[in-house]
């Protein structure tokens, strides 16, 4: 039987019979489906042809789902998994969906037009606004599996619609928002015109009762604008006087409350100007900057909301006879293994079992290059597994992994409030009672001097000074740099980082881990009696085979491991290789086995390691911890600053002193313990010092917890992260030196929103209240401050250029 000739699209087998066909380069090209002809006839029609030429390999065919994401979307015909989302009613059901993929109004008519050719589907409703799909279909006679099925084959992928509460609140104040703002502009247009034609300005002939009627529709216009769109100022004065705490609210509501009601008056007498057309515009330049500052903060935050939509909807469980079956990520109980094919999403916390990949962690460390991982790495809930099949052991679940803890820690961090931003909200309240005993003199001078003004020109006074800007100046700007740093791999799990920064004028690190990469390598061999350098690796590797040490793993896998191995901690391994009884460990320690004297160590470099038998010494062994590429230009960076540099290392080996002269740090310290490390960072700050501390392990977290400020590195132990102020998730010291810079952006930033609030609540205050600023005229400026405020800030999501140095030290080891 001849083969069948394949798909010139997709590369399936075109049935017998097919007479898709489709030109490409020229030529006739067989298809195998309606879907793979329409495909191709698209990229020729749209000059894309040479991609035919280029690609390296075919192109999914679109008719054919994968068989994970057929597996998948059969979970969703279980009655339990539908009972949240879908509900009964007689022989049909009816779901919501969220639609991915919509890109316009043709896309609804296309996805409501071949759902409703479907049998069984009773009806299918798209929202454009929000891309929710309401249908209706007969589940016995077309499974849920299949309707989306048939979404995706052309071309949307749909999802079940599960409201969450916060969400939802959020949703619902932006609608609310934007109708207020909406209605508040259709009005105040209409109330402009009828108030305009009543100024003597426009020289309009009106009769008296065409005045009144234009005055009671203005009335009528800026009541609901007043009482619908501006409820929540005058909610949030009310909840403020019962506090008794001046915001902006108060100054707001007064100047609204104050203005209608004189409107009221004037429009009940007859008497007097109508300001309703400022009442109106006053209300919408700040419903609109309030909307927009929100949109703003949602912008700058939404990189850290997306975080909890990394988990993927289901995984592979092996069960204990080696076969995988596909659940629901809520079915998944800890202590299960489960299968994690390349390209899948990582379920939950948990270490590898077997296999060997390379895992994408950008999304929460910021490094864009995939980690190697392999036996007995720890792997992170939410990334990605980019190449081979990895089997894990469940070991965290939902709220307990590192992916939600770090949501929660930057959620504490966004929510701390620094001395800064407390300084200004107290500024506010100051200069807000100000303001006010100031309009109240003011307004019982330009009563003595001219009564109909009086009204006016203090409402212009509570418009123009209102301290929105100072309020924002500074919240602002820190939540836009915090989005900022977690963009670069530094996670601030507390407020005062930022504004801490630069005030540092010295720097403690820890080695081990922080400026090594905390991975010994074995460097070299030493080869002492008559065997090879490969042949004393493999002993080695053999007894160390065995241990759970750091040490253990740079010696690799071994063909054998030792038998009845004991470790003594701080000495070394002994154990037996095919009857032979072997040390590996301190030189002492192993020179007692064979009851003799320990060579001389060859080298000063490194950790060296004596391998002997009961007859004598066989060789020594190296170990380096290597320095971390970017080590150098952290310190130069500190240098730059002026900065004092001390290490401070649990490590009594040479290898501080090395580290220490290589990078140019002239105090430091080995063998201190973590008691040790507290009294020197207490003396350094009894000395007048703000001490920057970066470190990881057990041992640093007292000190991490005294420091003015301390960063834990991205691996250290989570009572190291628990103690730091911030966690550099990407493990790149790089991140620091771009931290620095923007502490430094933020701090002046900050101070330009200060002054620029200052400056114009100070300038404006004089002309207001001598009466050459109109309730208009405030309410735009007032606006546009607090908008420039903003928009001052959001330069603060600009990654800063990284600096480079090229160093010229070379490695450790």
């Amino acid at each position: 039987m001849a083969n069948p000739v394949p798909c010139y699209h997709c590369g399936l087998p075109v049935p017998a019979g097919s007479t898709y066909r489709a030109c490409v380069l020229n030529e006739q090209r067989p298809m195998c489906c309606p879907g793979c002809q329409a495909v191709a006839e698209a990229i020729v029609q749209g000059g894309l042809e040479s991609y035919y030429l280029h690609r390296s390999d075919t192109s999914i065919n679109p008719g054919v789902l994968p068989q994970a994401l057929t597996e998948e979307l059969a979970l969703y015909d279980r009655k339990d998994v539908q009972q949240p989302f879908v509900q009964h009613e007689g022989e049909f059901a009816s779901t919501a969906l969220m639609i991915e993929g919509i890109s316009c109004a043709a896309c609804g008519w296309l996805i409501e037009k071949h759902l409703r050719g479907l049998e069984g589907v009773n009806e299918a409703s798209l929202n454009l606004s929000n891309h929710r799909l309401r249908v209706s279909w007969n589940d016995a006679t077309l499974p849920l599996s299949e309707l989306l099925a048939e979404l995706r084959r052309i071309g949307y992928a749909g999802h079940p619609y599960q409201a969450d509460q916060a969400a939802e609140r959020l949703a619902l104040a932006n609608r609310r928002s934007m109708r207020q703002l909406g209605v508040t502009g259709l009005l105040w247009m209409q109330v402009m015109m009828a108030t305009m034609a009543t100024w003597p300005e426009f020289n309009i002939d009106l009769s008296p009762g065409m005045a009144s009627i234009l005055r009671w529709t203005a009335l009528l216009l800026t009541t609901p604008i007043v009482f619908y769109c501006c409820t929540d100022f005058f909610k949030g004065a009310v909840r403020d006087l019962r506090t008794r705490h001046l915001t902006m609210d108060v100054s707001v509501s007064l100047a609204i409350g104050g203005a209608y009601l004189a409107g009221v008056w004037s429009t009940i007498t007859g008497q007097g100007e109508l300001y309703f057309d400022a009442v109106g515009m006053f209300a919408l330049f700040l419903l609109a900057g309030r909307f927009l500052e929100r949109r703003a903060r949602e912008r700058t935050a939404a990189a850290t909301a997306q975080l909890v939509n990394l988990l993927p909807a289901s995984c592979l469980k092996l069960d204990d006879e080696g076969q995988t079956a596909r659940i629901l990520l809520s079915e998944l109980q800890l202590g299960d293994h489960v299968l994690i094919q390349p390209g899948a999403l990582i379920p939950a916390d948990g270490r590898i079992l077997s296999g060997q990949s390379s895992v994408d962690e950008s999304v929460l460390t910021g490094e864009y290059l995939p980690q190697p991982r392999g036996m007995g790495d720890a792997v992170t809930a939410g990334t990605l597994n980019v190449e081979g099949a990895l089997t894990i052991e469940v070991h965290a679940l939902g709220d307990n992994t590192r992916l939600s803890a770090i949501v929660g820690l930057l959620e504490r961090a966004q929510s701390d409030k620094p001395r800064l931003a407390e300084l200004a909200d107290r500024v506010a309240q100051w200069f807000l009672l100000i303001v006010l005993f100031t309009a109240a003199v003011v307004g019982f001078i330009w009563w003595q001097i001219d009564p109909q003004r009086a009204f006016w020109i203090v409402l212009a006074l509570l418009v123009a000074t209102c301290p929105c800007a100072l309020s924002l100046a500074t919240p602002t700007a820190l939540t836009t740099a915090t989005g900022t740093l977690h963009k670069l791999g530094l996670l601030l799990t507390r407020g005062h980082v930022l504004e801490g920064l630069n005030h540092i004028d010295t720097v403690i690190f820890d080695k081990t881990g922080t400026l090594t990469e905390g991975r010994l390598t074995l460097g070299e061999i030493k080869p002492l009696a008559d065997l090879d350098a490969n042949a004393c690796l493999e002993l080695a590797a053999a007894l160390e085979n065995r241990s759970e040490h750091p040490i253990a793993r740079a010696f690799g896998r071994a063909p054998q491991a030792a038998d009845a191995v004991d470790s003594i901690p701080g000495l070394g391994l002994q154990g037996s290789v095919a009857g032979r009884v072997l040390r590996i460990g301190q030189p002492d320690f192993v020179a007692a086995g064979y009851s003799g004297v320990a060579p001389e160590i060859p080298g000063k470099d490194g950790q060296w390691l004596l391998l002997g038998d009961a007859q004598g010494p066989l060789a020594w062994l190296v170990l380096d911890d290597r320095m971390r590429d970017d080590a150098p230009a952290l310190l130069q960076a500190c240098r730059d600053k002026g900065w004092h540099t001390v290490l401070l290392s649990g490590d009594s080996s040479p290898m501080v002193g090395e580290i220490a002269r290589r990078l140019g740090i002239e105090d430091a310290h080995a063998g201190m313990t973590p008691t040790d490390k507290l009294v020197y960072l207490q003396r350094l700050q009894s000395e007048g010092r703000r001490v920057l501390m970066v470190g990881d392990g057990v041992n640093d977290a007292p000190v991490l917890a005294a420091a003015d400020i301390s960063v834990a590195m991205g691996s250290a132990t989570d009572l190291a992260k628990t103690s730091a102020d911030a966690v550099l998730l990407s493990n790149r010291l790089d991140s620091l030196v771009q931290a620095f810079s923007i502490a430094r952006r933020s701090r002046h930033i900050i101070i330009e929103n200060l002054a620029w609030a200052s400056l114009y609540n100070g300038l404006i205050l004089p002309f207001a209240a001598i009466g050459w600023v109109t309730p208009m005229w405030a309410a735009l400026g007032m606006s546009a401050s607090s908008l420039l405020v903003v928009l001052n800030a959001l330069r603060l999501t600009r990654l800063p250029t990284a600096t480079t140095r090229q160093s010229t030290l070379p490695d450790v080891g």
